[in-house]
């Protein structure tokens, strides 16, 4: 089994990867602006079965075909793509630069969305595409102060899930999203400080990944929810 797991640096995103690597089955490329940090990731994986790939998604557009390159040179196919990378400013929206709000846009929805595009041609029938949203993003659910574009991208990113689902359907290809609540990550803390999250990366990490290999079985376009309490 072929994954790509997006925004692999740390956080939640290297909790999957470890995890996903202790299974000699799974092939995996990491993907991540700190390359040293990716570099730690692979080496801890002592499988074999992890390679990364230094990449900012918010300059997709300006590296498709070296990205694209870097990928099928590696996999012939890709089973499952995990799209967990993301950017945060907190800050009330009449004081947040255009340049900042740009960022988190970039980060949490157009890149996603690009990276996507260069991976479609590689994923057969039965493969699975999970994109992580926030409750941040989840229509309905509690908003908070200073967080409105960050929330806004992360809607973007569900709606764009649920959508996609529908084009991709005749191709065989499951589409769906997590809207994560509170896990304590370094976002988390920026986001909220003093709060103390009731999961880790670690068992955010296990859910996902079961999820990831399983959640096409039962969900096509689904938007669901994966929070315990408020934030």
């Amino acid at each position: 089994m072929n994954i790509i797991v997006n925004g692999a640096s740390k956080g939640i995103g290297r909790a999957l990867v470890l995890r996903m690597a202790a299974d000699k089955d799974k092939q995996i490329i990491a993907t991540g602006r700190n390359e040293s940090m990716l570099r730690e990731l692979q080496m801890e994986c002592l499988n074999g079965n992890v390679t990364y790939m230094k990449m900012d998604i918010t300059e997709m557009n300006k590296e498709m075909e070296v990205i694209r390159d870097q990928i099928f040179n590696r996999f012939s196919s890709v089973d499952i793509l995990i799209n967990l990378s993301g950017s945060l400013i907190v800050s009330d929206f009449m004081k947040l630069s255009d340049n900042d709000s740009r960022n988190m846009m970039e980060t949490n929805f157009f890149g996603p969305v690009n990276f996507i595009k260069l991976v479609v041609p590689l994923m057969p029938a039965g493969s699975h595409i999970v994109n992580i949203s926030s409750m941040g993003g989840f229509q309905g659910s509690s908003k908070y102060r200073g967080l409105a574009v960050y929330s806004a991208s992360k809607a973007a990113l569900s709606c764009f899930s649920e959508c996609l689902a529908v084009e991709l359907s005749e191709s065989g290809i499951s589409v769906n999203c997590l809207a994560l609540g509170s896990v304590q990550t370094g976002m988390f803390e920026k986001a909220f400080p003093g709060f103390k999250a009731p999961v880790s990366p670690e068992g955010m990490a296990e859910f996902i990944s079961y999820f990831a290999v399983n959640g096409n079985k039962f969900f096509n376009g689904k938007v669901l929810p994966v929070a315990v309490n408020n934030p």
